[in-house]
């Protein structure tokens, strides 16, 4: 049995529709459509989906058990992000170092001689701070979320000296001592 597609998938505030391997899901903001694999089947049970294997027989099936995983996170992303959203934070470090959004457009000041923009998709929606170093970004699908972050982060690097760039606000830089003095 797959440790991952055994466990259930909670229904909070999204509202499921199973017909045969379309599984519809409504939420506060998004709905969608799922297309489950011919091998898997779904039910609902107190307010929880359950993913199972379409044939009893197939269960110790090593294939089986790979989609049935893959399938079930899939899903359950998309319930979340129905649900609740998906959120991450980025924080910009550096002296001058800002983001300034204009419309859908943010623009960074990360200490060259020109500024980048970037532009934002319309799923994907950001907060900045005061100061304009803090940034949350929100979004219903998980995937989309993660590569802008991951675009926002490419703009400039954190460097491990002192620290300056853009990093996730959970993630720690292996800081490296300079030139170590004679003695």
């Amino acid at each position: 049995m797959s440790k991952i597609g055994r466990k259930p998938i909670l229904l909070n505030n999204v509202t499921v529709d199973i017909k045969g391997n379309l599984i519809h899901y409504k939420g506060k903001d998004i709905s969608g459509v799922y297309t489950l694999s011919n091998e898997l089947k779904a039910e609902v049970i107190d307010n929880k989906l359950l993913i199972k294997p379409a044939v009893e027989q197939k269960v110790n099936s090593r294939n089986c058990n790979r989609v049935w995983g893959m399938h079930r996170a899939l899903l359950a992303n998309s319930i979340q992000g129905a649900g609740d959203g998906f959120e991450k934070e980025i924080q910009i470090n550096g002296l001058g170092y800002k983001a300034v959004q204009k419309g859908n457009k943010l623009t960074f000041r990360l200490g060259y001689s020109h500024e980048k923009e970037l532009e934002l998709p319309s799923d994907v929606t950001v907060k900045i701070d005061k100061t304009g170093q803090k940034l949350i970004f929100c979004s219903a699908d998980r995937q989309k979320l993660g590569q802008v972050c991951g675009q926002v982060k490419s703009l400039r690097k954190t460097e491990p000296y002192k620290g300056t760039g853009i990093k996730l606000a959970t993630e720690e830089i292996m800081r490296k001592d300079g030139k170590a003095k004679a003695q």
